[in-house]
């Protein structure tokens, strides 16, 4: 039996000996499936309006209409409690397959209903895919990828889920509910034929002791002719973590776990508590009742089109300034945003002496510089870190309370919006938010921990206060484990 020394300084260095397009190609065909929830996450924007005035197909008034937000987040933590384990059950690649079965059905609710409990099943299926989605996709998208390539490519879940509100924003403008339902169901049909090919991830064959399916994977993700150091040095890591008790109660009492749900919940509560899920669900609606110069389709459009493209350019920044400095900067910006936003909401609808036609620009304006503060952190650093927080032997349980928590605040948020509208005014919604980026911004500098540049294995040791994220670890090579 042989023993290797690796210097986890090097393990980037050994990690990109080979090529990343493989695990680009494998990352952009599973983004299909945040594509799809992006679709059916913001349908209700374009189509709300127009089902609930739509009297003689429908008759859903505005109120049954509203609950068409709610329903997603429910049946999303109703899906991440019963179907947690099936990642670590049957693997990583089967659950996100599975994900196509509640989009087709969802599409095929939304194109044959004619009543409103048609459209709350659609949207619970829906919500069930969503609960899969980042259950599933976010594990295997920072399984899969190294460092390098996590830092730029693992923000492509974010940006295809807002590629699908745009999506759906730009083709629910101009096509009525049957013809967008018919078109946006080709795409999990093509996702599931277009990742039957992809490979499953490496973390999940070590784990279940298939270790020769393990190097076959790596060999396929890298590019490499030789990826027994990759292999060793994996096989370590995740050994090492599935050592550990992976039990509920391990999830909160052991400290590591502890930091790592406390960061996630943090994350997923102040994003959420930030606007972004309202905004995008009534998009249209918050337009047309803030007036200005624009047709709300219009101004909703290049809403969702900013928050794609600064998607893009966040990536970057992200990677090149870290995890935290974003995500505080991004909290910043965006409550100053959020606060001025407020103050012309609440002069333009109770101190009506006061002529602010000339500011009606404000809204649209200040939409597009919230989008653009947003995507520096607040829109990428949430999911990007739901698969690098977590342990191998807890990441499951993780990521299932994590979606609990996420479905709660979006469920909450979407339905307080309406109410806080209804009952104060446009101005309170944005108030609330604005209030809370300022408090997150200081909880942030305590609760976010920095994985940028760190492999799964690192960020684990960083979190335990470890300083071995240095150190030489030995591994044993033998040629048949």
């Amino acid at each position: 039996m042989k023993t290797t020394v690796v210097d986890k300084k090097n393990v980037e260095d050994l990690q990109n000996d080979g090529q990343i397009w493989p695990q680009v190609l494998a990352i952009v065909v599973v983004c299909f499936v945040p594509f799809t929830c992006g679709l059916l996450f913001s349908w209700s924007s374009p189509f709300l309006l127009k089902i609930t005035n739509d009297k003689n197909t429908y008759d859903i008034s505005e109120e049954e209409g509203s609950y068409f937000t709610v329903i997603p987040p429910i049946s999303m933590i109703l899906a991440s409690i019963f179907c947690s384990n099936l990642n670590d059950k049957i693997g990583r690649k089967p659950t996100i397959l599975l994900i196509s079965v509640p989009h087709v059905i969802a599409w095929i609710l939304t194109a044959t209903a004619t009543n409103v409990w048609m459209f709350y099943a659609s949207r619970f299926f829906a919500g069930i895919a969503d609960g899969l989605m980042f259950a599933s996709v976010p594990m295997y998208i920072g399984e899969i990828s190294t460092p390098k390539v996590r830092g730029v490519w693992g923000n492509a879940l974010t940006f295809a889920i807002y590629l699908g509100q745009f999506i759906i924003t730009v083709t629910g403008s101009y096509c009525d509910v049957k013809r967008t339902s018919y078109i946006c169901i080709c795409f999990p049909l093509i996702h599931f034929i277009l990742f039957y090919f992809m490979p499953e991830s490496p973390y999940f064959y070590i784990m279940k002791g298939r270790f020769q399916e393990a190097r076959e994977t790596l060999t396929r993700l890298r590019k490499k002719h030789d990826v027994e150091e990759d292999f060793l040095l994996l096989k370590a890591d995740v050994q090492r973590q599935m050592s550990e008790s992976g039990t509920w109660k391990d999830l909160f009492t052991i400290d590591s776990n502890r930091k790592a749900l406390f960061a996630g919940i943090f994350l997923r509560a102040s994003q959420q508590l930030g606007g972004i899920s309202t905004f995008a669900v009534y998009t249209q609606y918050i337009f047309e009742k803030s007036g200005g110069n624009l047709d709300p389709q219009v101004s909703s459009m290049i809403f969702v089109g900013a928050t794609c493209l600064l998607n893009l350019v966040g990536a970057y920044t992200l990677d090149l300034f870290g995890r935290r400095l974003s995500y505080i900067v991004s909290l910043v910006s965006c409550g100053v945003v959020l606060l001025i936003e407020s103050i012309y909401f609440y002069i333009d609808q109770f101190e009506t002496q006061i002529d602010i036609k000339f500011l009606n620009w404000i809204p649209i304006t200040g939409m597009m510089a919230f989008v653009l503060f947003f995507s520096i952190g607040l829109g990428i650093v949430p999911t990007l870190m739901l698969g690098e927080l977590f342990s191998a032997s807890i990441k499951a349980k993780g990521l299932s309370v994590l979606i609990v928590v996420f479905g709660i605040f979006v469920s909450t948020i979407t339905k307080l919006f309406h109410l806080l509208t209804t009952n104060f005014g446009l101005f309170s919604p944005f108030l609330l938010f604005s209030i809370n980026c300022f408090l997150s911004t200081i909880l942030a500098i305590y609760l976010i921990p920095e994985t940028k540049g760190k492999t799964l294995e690192q960020i684990q040791q960083s979190l335990k206060g470890s300083k071995k994220t240095n150190e030489k670890i030995r591994v044993e090579t033998n040629p048949n484990p």
